[in-house]
């Protein structure tokens, strides 16, 4: 299995992610650790070394799961993947689940500079429906409703 997760901020993209590398013994790639500079929130790496890790990724192992919002990384995976998996449930679960976020120390250095953040946050997820980016519901949509091979649209978390 190479299974590709997009969605938006706080849409169950890690827990899914995290719960099939349990199941099928995958190597995980959270797309967040490739595109920020490690130790460093919201500075972004140089666009060709993050192309360069992600192929590195699907090259080097044969299964595996990668997450994230980022559609033009999703774009450049989809030809390695055998699953494409867009989470989908709705702006007021994406918006609660990012209120209700546990600390991630992978990111943050405390949960108060994680909070911090939680109102640019809110607004950036609000907003997915409603821009065009290559972090937006249009972009994923288009890439889900493109992919012509084995895919999941989850619109329910349970």
């Amino acid at each position: 299995m190479r299974c590709l997760i997009m969605g938006n901020s706080g849409s169950g993209k890690s827990y899914r992610a995290r719960a099939l590398v349990a199941q099928h013994a995958l190597v995980h790639l959270d797309l967040d650790t490739i595109v920020w500079e490690p130790g460093l929130i919201a500075v972004p790496r140089a666009p060709e070394a993050v192309r360069a890790d992600l192929l590195a990724f699907v090259n080097a192992h044969p299964a595996w799961v990668a997450e994230g919002c980022y559609g033009d990384l999703v774009h450049m995976a989809l030809p390695y993947c055998s699953e494409l998996v867009f989470m989908n449930p709705g702006r007021a679960v994406c918006l609660e689940n990012n209120r209700q976020r546990p600390w991630e120390p992978h990111k943050y250095a405390s949960m108060a500079a994680q909070q911090s953040k939680l109102g640019f946050l809110l607004e950036w997820v609000g907003g997915y429906y409603d821009r065009d980016d290559a972090m937006s519901y249009a972009c994923h949509r288009r890439l889900f409703d493109a992919f012509d091979g084995h895919k999941t649209e989850v619109t329910t978390l349970v």
